[in-house]
């Protein structure tokens, strides 16, 4: 007999000798135990993981001729010495038809065998057909299948054996027993070549039979291909081949993974001109654009299950040496910035199967990388425009008058209402009911206040509304300072006891005051975004619970941008030993701002999470 390649001549012969698919062969040894064997079965799964290859076992322990208990055969296991057992094996069984469906697919065929499933099987106890490939199997076909997988005779079992099993009607799939097979485990592809290995004779590395192994992919079947072609092509030692790392790369065309950890410890280093110089020395090597960046993709993968799970999670279906590789890796990057790694090098895969220099769009691709290290999280942008906006106007603001004049317009600012309305949540401005004219600015001016007319625009353009209706802001003159500085004090702190730090800062540096159906807070001059940011819906619902406790009006105004608020907020920070202000100001970013722009910290956020 000629050569017979590993994959067909390691093939298992027993259920026991199946690796990775235990769910399937332990189910179907305990029907063939209780003697509960169906009439159709569907063996689904990824290519090369045994799905023929436990349906010619169970078609062995159907017809096998041994008793089940009797010496020659104490399990439900085929014997695998009888006559019906050795001519499954050699594929030579009369009883016993496989059929290719991905050639014999049509209606002509299908009738045929639906003729021949009537007879009863010529010797053995069943009539078995394996169709290999069965989502192949035209539609016309299986409706001619339909009523014979139905109700077919005692004497024939169905198996059908596919890897695109939502390519088979619904119809066929609830007449049969569906198995989906699993992808082969890495530990369990290395036992197998380690046994493999020693079996031949063969000397291999133990990074050599790993690389076998992650190349199979979960296929037992693709790792022996590679396996028997890495043999073919081994130096021969003591009349032994050896199977050894770089000759396995080589033969497979791929790139040790220490090479993808330098070009990433470049990328987190910025070093543009290092990872140009590396990826030309890969290139000018021989290795395809293309196949580097796949290996690439992989490679972050394996970075990022490290980063998430940790080293040794079942995740990394690699060598302990690639787990160690990856986690180093892993610790010079967030999991945002590899995920965000990641879908660069897929795109940039991506776009190669269709590009003339492939070259220059795999070195564009490695460079957005290292831009991509330059991008700042929205959360920090956020956080460093809040603090600044903030703190800015404290220095520049003019004192607004006890009383607006009476020639000028009355604004007409949007008004909190804790009893529902139109408004919905959102922030929202509206325009004065008048404009300022030059006859009331004249006048504020004769009067001295030459600073509060242009104010009052801002203000009405400005004002805020989550829920309820409008309200003109009523005349400025109610209760007395210690009542409104009380609930100023009651609100801030159920904002911080709510985690709301930022709303809580903002509004305890505000101007309180209170009429008698509104609550009237001034705030720093600050941008109708940012405040809508700082003071979110979730903060304006803690406001307004911790006003109607206090039983004062549910009605609030927030204002920003006016006079007594930028009076009222706060001079430069004192900080309170080992407090967030504290450590704020030891930031060496901190003290060369205050350095540079001889500037003074009048606030500090904490926009950090809770």
């Amino acid at each position: 007999m000629g050569y017979q390649v590993l994959a067909r001549k390691y093939r298992p012969q027993r259920f026991a000798d199946v690796a990775g698919q235990d769910h399937v062969t332990v189910t179907l040894m305990n029907a063939l135990t209780q003697n509960r064997v169906a009439h159709g079965y569907i063996f689904s799964g990824h290519r090369g993981i045994g799905k023929t290859t436990i349906a010619r076992i169970l078609a062995q322990a159907l017809n096998c001729r041994k008793e089940v208990g009797s010496a020659e055969r104490p399990t439900p296991e085929p014997c695998g010495v009888c006559e019906s057992c050795t001519e499954i094996k050699q594929g030579n069984a009369v009883d016993v038809i496989e059929i290719d469906a991905a050639t014999n697919r049509g209606i002509d065929e299908v009738r045929k065998l639906r003729d021949d499933a009537r007879y009863d099987p010529a010797r053995d106890r069943y009539k078995i057909y394996i169709l290999d490939e069965a989502h192949q199997i035209t539609e016309a076909a299986f409706n001619a299948l339909l009523k014979t997988l139905e109700e077919p005779p005692s004497h024939v079992v169905f198996m059908m054996a596919t890897t695109e099993p939502e390519n088979i009607p619904q119809t066929i799939r609830s007449r049969c027993q569906h198995f989906s097979f699993h992808a082969v485990k890495f530990d369990d592809i290395l036992a197998q070549l380690r046994m493999i290995a020693d079996a031949e004779q063969v000397t291999a590395e133990a990074d050599a039979l790993a690389l076998l192994a992650e190349a199979g992919d979960g296929s037992m079947r693709d790792a022996l291909s590679i396996m028997d072609q890495a043999i073919a092509s081994a130096p021969i030692e003591d009349g032994k081949a050896k199977l050894s790392a770089a000759q396995i790369r080589e033969l497979m065309g791929s790139v040790p993974n220490a090479v993808f950890e330098r070009l990433m410890e470049a990328v987190a280093q910025g070093q543009s001109a290092e990872l140009m110089q590396q990826l030309n020395v890969l290139v000018n090597a021989g290795h395809s654009a293309s196949s580097l960046a796949r290996q690439m993709a992989r490679y972050l993968r394996n970075t990022l299950m490290a980063k998430l799970a940790g080293e040794q999670t079942e995740l990394l279906q690699i060598s302990t040496d690639e787990r160690a590789r990856v986690a180093r890796t892993a610790m010079l990057f967030t999991e945002e910035e590899i995920t965000r790694n990641m879908q660069i090098v897929l795109r940039t895969f991506d776009e190669l199967n269709y590009r003339q220099e492939q070259r220059f769009h795999l070195e564009l691709g490695m460079m957005k990388l290292i831009h991509a290290q330059r991008l700042l999280p929205i959360e920090e942008l956020l956080s460093g425009v809040a603090a600044g906006v903030v703190a800015r106007p404290a220095a520049q603001a003019t004192p607004r008058p006890a009383a607006a004049p009476a020639s000028r317009p009355a604004a007409a600012p949007v008004a909190h209402s804790p009893f529902g309305g139109g408004g919905g949540g959102g922030w929202s401005s509206t325009k004065p009911s008048a404009p300022l004219g030059p006859v009331a600015v004249k006048k504020s001016t004769e009067q001295g206040f030459t600073a509060a007319a242009e104010p009052a625009r801002g203000f009405a353009e400005t004002a805020t509304e989550t829920v309820g209706a409008l309200a003109v802001a009523p005349d400025v003159s109610g209760m007395g300072a210690p009542e409104a500085d009380a609930i100023r004090a009651s609100v801030q702190g159920a904002l911080e006891h709510s985690g709301h730090a930022s709303a809580a800062v903002l509004l305890g540096a505000a101007v309180w005051t209170v009429d008698g159906a509104t609550v009237r807070i001034e705030v720093a001059v600050m941008g109708k975004k940012m405040l809508a940011l700082t003071v979110n819906a979730a903060a304006e619902k803690v406001i307004r619970q911790e006003l109607t406790r206090l039983g004062a009006p549910g009605r609030f105004l927030i204002v920003p941008g006016t006079g007594a608020g930028a009076a009222a907020a706060p001079t430069a920070v004192q900080p309170v030993m080992g407090s967030v202000q504290a450590e704020a100001l030891k930031h060496p970013m901190v003290e060369r701002a205050r350095e540079i722009f001889k500037a003074e910290v009048r606030s500090v956020l904490d926009l950090r999470q809770k």
